[in-house]
């Protein structure tokens, strides 16, 4: 008998989960190889491994860029494709694309999937952008204690528009996306309403349980220039997380920089990919409270380094080498006026 299993059964795993996930897909079959399934994985167990959920009618490449980085930085990747999404096939509004029309599917999915990343890393580290991201938020309540740390995307827990809400929620029509990208699309080109409605319904789950549940650290990250979800409602996640999850965070690029709905790869609109990535990367490395990203913020406007604030704090072995860069994105303005309300008017 091996007297240590471990590596075998990894290396095990290692081989045939892509194998099986190919066999299955090569099955459908998959529009193209942008659509598939997407595994880096190093030669044994990592200390986390990330589990990313890809956008609502897009595809996996959209996390190939964060997760090369994650990869290099020492984790297990997995990039699994959403129930329904990149069939091959001509899709319109009188042959609509399969897409799952009730939550359980992508909630069995999402549940199933955790369940494989668990046999590649000590922790689970979960993101998912837009509907993706909304995923991830379920997740992330719905196993607290097996998730390490979740990445919110841009989630969609609601549309920019209330009235798009109540389109929505009442027809079922068919929308096509306003494509602004050179190209064949990789994804689907549009949807019916009840396919999204899917993800505005587990959007409202997500808020409602955010008032009250169990909660693993959460970085829920916005862009001012996103025209399809409500950023008001990330803000309200943010707020309804930190009461009980010191450790949530939560960041919105401010709109000059132009980062779209779409903000994973550059391909998709975000010329500040890599700092999204970095971003990300800091918060999963580290281990900090919200209070303790003011803080070094606040001493920041008192002309210290961030590493100066950092170690005055005696933070420095809980922080990502990576922290710097995130920290010169913080509103550091807002958190003097938060701390001193009536400077508010003499701060430009």
């Amino acid at each position: 008998m091996p007297t240590n299993p471990t590596p075998i059964s990894y290396s095990t795993a290692a081989r045939s989960l892509p194998l099986q996930t190919k066999q299955k897909e090569d099955q459908l079959p998959i529009r193209n190889d942008a659509c598939r399934s997407q595994f880096l994985l190093h030669s044994a167990p990592t200390p986390k491994v990330c589990l990313f959920f890809h956008g609502f009618t897009s595809a996996t490449h959209q996390f190939l860029p964060m997760g090369r980085m994650f990869y290099q930085a020492g984790y297990n990747v997995i990039i699994p494709r959403l129930p329904g999404h990149g069939y091959a096939g001509d899709w319109n509004g009188q042959n609509p694309p399969p897409l799952p029309k009730d939550a359980d599917t992508y909630k069995r999915f999402a549940l199933a999937w955790l369940q494989q990343a668990q046999r590649f890393g000590d922790k689970v580290v979960v993101g998912g952008l837009s509907g993706g991201g909304t995923l991830a938020a379920w997740l992330a309540l719905e196993k607290p204690r097996q998730i390490d740390r979740a990445l919110l995307f841009a989630a969609y827990l609601s549309s920019s528009n209330k009235v798009i809400d109540l389109f929505v929620k009442v027809l079922n029509t068919y929308f096509e996306w306003q494509n602004d990208q050179p190209g064949e699309p990789i994804g689907y080109e549009g949807f019916t309403f009840p396919d999204l409605r899917v993800f505005l319904d587990l959007g409202g789950e997500v808020l409602k349980r955010s008032k009250s549940a169990a909660s693993p650290p959460m970085f829920v990250i916005s862009t001012e220039a996103d025209r399809a979800v409500s950023n008001t409602d990330h803000e309200t996640l943010f707020e309804n997380l930190l009461v009980r999850q010191p450790k949530t965070w939560y960041y919105r690029f401010d709109r000059a920089l132009n980062i779209p709905h779409t903000m994973m790869t550059k391909a998709e609109g975000n010329n500040w990919e890599n700092l999204l990535n970095v971003m990300a990367k800091a918060f999963v490395q580290s281990d900090l409270a919200w209070a303790d990203i003011e803080e070094i913020a606040y001493r920041m406007t008192e002309g210290k380094t961030c590493d100066q604030a950092v170690a005055e704090l005696k933070l420095t072995s809980k922080a990502s080498p990576d922290l710097p860069a995130l920290m010169t994105m913080i509103d550091k303005r807002e958190i003097v006026i938060k701390r001193n309300p009536s400077w508010g008017s003499d701060i430009s």
